[in-house]
């Protein structure tokens, strides 16, 4: 794995900004996991919000749950009433779109929001799905052959990483 030259606590100030412009009274932070919690996470205190924040899983509603089966990361908890409810959703990288469909079907299995916005830290672009993110730091271009993650360190620093992926 290496370091990917994006500086990713620069783009969270960017991300913390723009979500400042759009953020209204009452909406909701809710991560995807797990680097998008980590973004709620931050976003909650940067911004002074005293609702808490809830975390979503794809792995439920994933398109491959077959071949991947479950995985480590934290499972939904959604400590707010859904229905009627104007949610941001949070996301370090988007990529094929396919991750969010799976959390918005998870997301409509605990009821229906009156609205939801998207913010990323990165599009990776290669989109597979009609998706695309309301606020985006930054938009890079890289191989399918290559995943990017956040990862975040004990101090809470937020850095990408970047590895070749496996083939079959």
């Amino acid at each position: 794995m290496s370091k990917l030259a994006l500086d990713a606590e620069a783009l969270y100030s960017e991300l913390a900004r723009s979500v400042r412009t759009l953020f209204k009274p009452g909406m909701r932070l809710l991560g995807v996991t797990s680097g998008g919690v980590w973004l709620a996470e931050r976003l909650q205190q940067d911004l002074g919000l005293t609702e808490p924040f809830g975390v979503i899983s794809s792995a439920m509603h994933r398109d491959d749950y077959a071949s991947r089966g479950m995985t480590a990361a934290a499972q939904t908890q959604i400590p707010f009433d859904v229905n009627q409810a104007h949610i941001l959703l949070l996301d370090d990288v988007l990529f094929t779109g396919r991750t969010i469909r799976a959390v918005i079907n998870e997301l409509f299995d605990f009821g229906r929001p009156a609205s939801v916005q998207l913010a990323v830290l990165v599009d990776r672009g290669g989109r597979e799905l009609p998706i695309q993110a309301d606020i985006c730091a930054a938009r890079i271009s890289l191989p399918a052959s290559q995943s990017l993650a956040l990862a975040r360190n004990a101090a809470g620093q937020l850095s990408f990483n970047v590895k070749a992926l496996q083939s079959c």
